[in-house]
């Protein structure tokens, strides 16, 4: 293994448990605004702001995330014909999803249009961890 493969690997893991440490926290935001009485401004204000700047700050870890990953698949190999990679990337792709599933909640709270009860926040906000263990263990386990 070249010392390079280390450092992006290394680089990897460190952007995807930062972008998903924001995919853990942004929906209890959400589920906080689901919460929030309607005679409450100030504080659906305060969530609203921390939740716009949380969304893109998590946004910034995410890029760097997925192309440190694109490199490590296709610059160095990894999994190459496995079909745990396969499995991967297409949660990746579900990750990517959820998090612009996020901005989407954070627009319908802005425009009062919110659909859904603090309850229904709540499942959604398991979602991103059933993806990152599914994640975790196709990597480092490998069971195809």
């Amino acid at each position: 293994m070249s010392n390079l493969y280390l450092w992006v690997k290394a680089f990897h893991i460190i952007f995807v448990a930062s972008w998903f440490a924001g995919l853990f926290y942004l929906p209890r935001i959400l589920v906080n605004l689901a919460m929030v009485p309607q005679e409450s401004h100030a504080e659906r204000e305060r969530l609203l702001l921390m939740g716009h700047k949380l969304y893109r700050f998590a946004t910034l870890l995410a890029v760097p995330a997925v192309l440190l990953g694109l490199w490590l698949w296709l610059g160095f190999g990894i999994g190459k014909g496995q079909g745990w990679i396969h499995a991967k990337l297409l949660l990746v792709l579900g990750v990517i999803g959820y998090h612009v599933h996020c901005r989407k909640f954070l627009r319908q709270f802005e425009q009062f249009a919110n659909r859904h009860d603090h309850r229904w926040f709540r499942w959604f906000n398991e979602a991103s961890v059933l993806l990152f263990a599914a994640i975790v263990i196709l990597v480092v386990v490998k069971p195809f």
